[in-house]
């Protein structure tokens, strides 16, 4: 049996995905399950490339947001210990499940943990943050202040919270919190579940000792519509505080 169950949401984005499925087929060790989820209707070829590799494909009658899609995902799969959310723009030379369960497993109260992201030219991302204020946004999109906020040098650590692109969750701790809040259709879906998990004393945790390639593709700088989420996601996070 699987211990890993790995949610993907496909946008149309069938090219990207079939990278991602590719990675995940040569790092395939019979611990992980795959659910697809397509969000809008594509050409699904892609998803038969690596026979056995996805075991459930969900086909949206109409589109869905970041935490919907997932939620769904959650109840559709068959159940492991452990859930991940992964963006379908991600890639990887190695498989970091083990890992990230493991830190779990090191971490008492833990809930969720999340590798360390570096972006296509080698960077690190800013993935893990402390939990956005009005203070600290203003800064960030005002003053273009982006300093990380967390050192990898310092190993594994405890976090506010890590954003979305990979996330590994014990599957009762997902369950607990009732999955992602799905009144946000797009960012800071992530903030807010680490928030109510931290609320139950589970810690998010950073395990920068793995990594992931994250091809960011950062529509809210380019989309109006991206950016009302954006906007909207953000006071919905700061009203509910």
């Amino acid at each position: 049996m699987p211990e890993f169950t790995l949610s993907i949401v496909s946008h149309g984005q069938g090219a990207l995905v079939a990278q991602l499925l590719d990675d995940l087929a040569r790092l395939d060790d019979g611990s992980f399950t795959v659910v697809l989820t397509l969000n809008l209707p594509e050409d699904e070829s892609f998803a038969r490339r690596h026979p056995g590799l996805v075991s459930r494909i969900l086909r949206n009658p109409r589109r869905k947001g970041f935490g919907s899609n997932h939620n769904a995902a959650f109840v559709a799969a068959q159940p492991t210990p452990y859930f991940g959310v992964l963006n379908p723009d991600l890639r990887m030379q190695a498989l970091p499940l083990e890992a990230l369960s493991l830190a779990l497993a090191a971490t008492p109260g833990s809930g969720v943990a999340a590798p360390l992201v570096r972006s296509p030219d080698g960077r690190v991302d800013d993935s893990v943050r402390r939990f956005p204020s009005l203070a600290r946004l203003s800064r960030r999109v005002l003053l273009r202040q982006r300093e990380p906020d967390y050192n990898p040098a310092h190993g594994r650590q405890p976090v506010d919270w890590a954003a979305g692109m990979f996330l590994l969750f014990h599957r009762d701790a997902y369950a607990s919190v009732g999955g992602f809040d799905e009144r946000y259709f797009m960012y800071l879906e992530d903030a807010d579940i680490c928030r109510r998990l931290a609320r139950q004393e589970r810690q998010t945790v950073w395990e920068p000792s793995v990594e992931v390639t994250h091809a960011a593709r950062r529509a809210s700088r380019k989309s109006l519509r991206h950016l009302s989420w954006h906007l909207g996601s953000a006071m919905r996070f700061l009203l509910r505080g």
